[in-house]
């Protein structure tokens, strides 16, 4: 075999690829689906306002309001990385139907929402959109609701804001780390131009923190939310949804007794040690002499 040959080639292939890593993973990672700015959008037994914001220049964030009456808050709901508004609207009832709000936005290039994607504008996006929900409400009576690429986001937002909740729904640890599980050979710290680093995230967040994720997710394995739950474990509970996987959460009736318990729960009491068995330590036995 000629190495002289095979070794150049062999070069000039990787660096390929890791220029069209570069350059094409905006594709993976987002598959939006974009819709004409005259676009109306239907839900049935749903009272909705849509709203168009302007966020910077040529920045317009689109985004539904479903709305309920006395409200007990609203959950500020960030969805994945596909399709737009006019198909997630339809989740909106899993937290209406407890009495809460529900404002959903599409990320720029998504549905009627216009702008370049950068991680940094859209956790731009989402902050403006986030203060602009503080005006009008107490972030205590804030729910952020992150599902898959969302998850990642919502967490950010909780770092850097004080709601009331977050509620993880098959979130990943970075999405390096899942980039890497499909292409370990290649330095996708360096290649990722949209990391968003949720596990960083979480160190910094100081609400409850919810994470549902089901067991045999194939796309963010459940494993994922087990290392997060280790972050702050004093704040978390993780919610495994039996048989789960990473798009069907929903089907599954306990997904939404989940929800119920998330959402009706206060903040939790301190656990006081003396009251409890808390402290309770195994005593060592101590091994007999025998002289």
């Amino acid at each position: 075999m000629n190495w002289w040959f095979v070794i150049p080639v062999v070069i000039l292939t990787y660096i390929v690829l890791n220029i069209a890593v570069y350059f094409l993973q905006e594709r993976v990672i987002f598959k939006p689906e974009k819709l004409p700015q005259d676009f109306e959008y239907k839900y049935k037994n749903q009272v909705f306002e849509e709203y168009n914001i302007a966020v910077a220049n040529h920045v317009h964030i689109n985004g539904v309001h479903f709305k309920v009456r006395n409200s007990k808050g609203i959950v500020f709901y960030l969805k994945g990385n596909s399709k737009s508004v006019k198909g997630w609207g339809k989740f909106a009832v899993d937290f209406t139907r407890y009495g809460f709000d529900v404002l959903m936005i599409d990320y720029r290039g998504f549905g009627k929402s216009t702008g370049l994607r950068s991680e940094a504008g859209i956790k731009h996006d989402l902050q403006y959109i986030y203060d602009e929900l503080k005006t009008q409400i107490e972030e205590s009576h804030i729910v952020l609701y992150g599902r898959s690429l969302g998850s990642g986001f919502a967490a950010y937002l909780a770092a850097t804001n004080n709601p009331r909740l977050l509620i993880l729904d098959a979130p990943y640890y970075s999405v390096s780390y899942i980039a890497k599980r499909f292409l370990p050979f290649m330095p996708m710290s360096l290649l990722l131009r949209f990391p968003v680093k949720t596990h960083k995230s979480l160190k910094e967040v100081n609400c409850p923190i919810k994470i549902i994720h089901g067991t045999n997710d194939k796309l963010i394995p459940f494993k994922t939310s087990i290392k997060l739950s280790k972050i702050k474990p004093e704040q978390t509970r993780l919610y495994p949804v039996i048989g789960g996987g990473h798009n069907n959460l929903h089907t599954f009736p306990m997904y939404h007794r989940f929800l119920e318990e998330i959402l009706n729960s206060k903040r939790p009491k301190p656990i006081d040690p003396e009251t409890t068995s808390l402290n309770f330590r195994k005593k060592k036995k101590k091994g007999k002499k025998l002289f």
